[in-house]
């Protein structure tokens, strides 16, 4: 007997084989089979989805959870563009704190401000309490006083922002690491609320399975202790989604191995990608690049329009390097962000070193963001293997400025679509939340229509179709986290994640793709947001 008929759908399973149904059958927590595969098999309880359109549930291949719960449960600034608004909300949120504490404020963005705050003006809000301001790249922040005293900045070098020879509170990439350091820890249940808070975000947008990129060290680390705070989030029944952790590379380090195995380096107990279960497991070694266009500190070939500046490696390139090859040697499949067409260079070069010392067919490594790809860099992405795991909501967020600081060439090289396909490289839709809202369907419009949130195209040539763009936010962001056995398609033995629609993507008129709303999401057969 089955535990669920789901009936009276619109199945798009993102199965090849069977694209359609209009039945699915669970049992166990997983899909029995669809339409005549589950005739003649009665069932405990029968839901009728009423026509709705059904999808796998969509995967979110790179998200940053406990970031993104912390700007669900704290001062956020996102969208706004007024200074002076802004210097009342932070003074507002410092007199609510204690003497001593953080005030920690996410969603900043200097862009609309006319340039960064400095820290002069925040020492004017802040009261003497420690005022930290994460940029929403992940790539920023700007600091007060009180923060800065706590912090060696001459070890910091060029990362740290001047003024007439004073700091002023800018910390760009690395430099950041240093303000994490004075802030921590977390205590955990501070870390296990962030994740409860996004995991439901991620149900309201039918997003059943996510991977953390990146825990235990990197720019946006939170304790060393951050398994525990998934874990004791499992235990307590706040895992809200299925989460696959990816490791800073931070954490390798030397391993006293059998010569014969080759790994010199890699992470304590020799953990690496796989182990865990289909709802919380480890996934690939993360390791950083580069920086970020909003922040114009990624590693660019040529400078930024109006600039002499062409952004900046997070390392020397022949560290870069030895953490490619030590990870991959050591077994893990790599997650490597590279965003500017000079980080993708470093990261082509070292897997194909990598893979020609030490070949493994199917690594799967992914190059994360993938932002800004030139055509000659195309064929060996497909060479390599390589998954590229886009943010289509990047653009729809941010596409004019991109556009701006790059040129009308490399604009169109941006966050490609088209021709990552047609070269053959497997492409995965993710969100980088809370950098973006997250959306999976808005991302789908994005990839379709190509068109910013003002209506400007950016890359016309790149645009893709609705169902290669919902392939990629289902079945390619699951082949991505090695989850494809699991999630992506609605298919025998995979898990019973579902999105319910209100409106079939493939019907609706694309400018109305990213308002299509979610009637309900289903994880492991049980209705955990929305209703039928």
């Amino acid at each position: 007997m089955l535990d669920l008929l789901l009936e009276n759908a619109t199945v798009l399973t993102m199965d090849p084989a069977r694209p359609l149904a209009s039945r699915i059958g669970v049992w166990g927590g997983r899909v029995v089979g669809v339409d005549e595969e589950v005739d003649g098999l009665s069932a405990r309880r029968t839901l009728n989805a009423g026509g709705a359109t059904v999808l796998p549930g969509f995967v979110d291949a790179h998200t940053h959870m406990v970031w993104a719960g912390m700007t669900l449960g704290g001062t956020d600034l996102t969208g706004l563009r007024d200074r002076a608004q802004v210097l009342e909300i932070l003074r507002r949120a410092c007199e609510s704190a204690e003497p001593g504490d953080w005030v920690e404020v996410t969603g900043y963005d200097q862009r609309p401000l006319g340039g960064h705050l400095k820290r002069a003006e925040l020492d004017a809000v802040s009261g003497g309490r420690r005022l930290w301001l994460q940029h929403t790249s992940g790539h920023a922040a700007v600091v007060n006083s009180a923060v800065l005293q706590g912090i060696a900045l001459a070890e910091l070098g060029a990362d740290v922002g001047y003024d007439d020879g004073e700091p002023n509170g800018l910390m760009l990439e690395r430099a950041q690491i240093a303000v994490r350091r004075a802030r921590l820890p977390y205590r955990l249940d501070e870390l296990v609320a962030a994740i409860e808070r996004a995991g439901k975000a991620c149900l309201a947008q039918g997003v059943t399975a996510c991977a953390e990129a990146g825990i235990g060290g990197g720019l946006i680390a939170t304790p060393p202790v951050e398994v525990a705070a998934y874990q004791a989030a499992r235990e307590s029944g706040r895992l809200p989604v299925r989460m696959q952790l990816m490791v800073a590379s931070d954490a390798l380090r030397d391993l006293a191995g059998h010569p014969e195995d080759g790994i010199t380096r890699g992470v304590d107990l020799g953990l690496r990608s796989g182990f865990g279960d289909e709802t919380l497991s480890i996934g690939a070694l993360k390791l950083w690049l580069d920086g970020g266009m909003m922040a114009r500190t990624a590693a660019l070939t040529a400078p930024y329009v109006d600039s002499a500046e062409s952004g900046e490696l997070q390392e020397d390139p022949a560290l870069l390097r030895r953490i490619i090859l030590d990870g991959h040697t050591a077994g893990w499949q790599l997650a490597v962000h590279a965003i500017g067409d000079r980080a993708l260079d470093l990261a082509l070069d070292a897997i194909g070193e990598a893979q020609a010392k030490a070949p493994r067919p199917d690594a799967r490594h992914r190059i994360e963001h993938c932002g800004l790809v030139r055509p000659d860099q195309l064929p060996r992405l497909a060479e390599l293997g390589l998954t590229a795991v886009l943010q289509p909501e990047f653009l729809w967020d941010n596409g004019d400025d991109y556009s701006d600081i790059l040129g009308p060439e490399r604009a169109n090289w941006l966050y490609r679509g088209r021709a990552l396909l047609d070269a053959g490289v497997a492409v995965a839709s993710s969100s980088d939340r809370p950098v973006v809202t997250g959306a999976p369907l808005r991302a789908v419009q994005f990839m379709v229509e190509r068109r910013s949130n003002s209506g400007r195209v950016v890359g016309p040539e790149e645009g893709i179709t609705v169902g290669e763009a919902l392939s990629a936010a289902t079945i390619g962001a699951a082949r991505a986290c090695r989850r494809e056995h699991l999630d992506g398609s609605v298919t025998r033995g995979r898990l019973a994640d579902f999105a319910v629609l209100e409106g079939n993507p493939l019907e609706v008129p694309t400018p109305e793709l990213a308002g299509t709303g979610v009637r309900a999401t289903i994880l492991g057969g049980e209705v955990v947001y929305g209703e039928l």
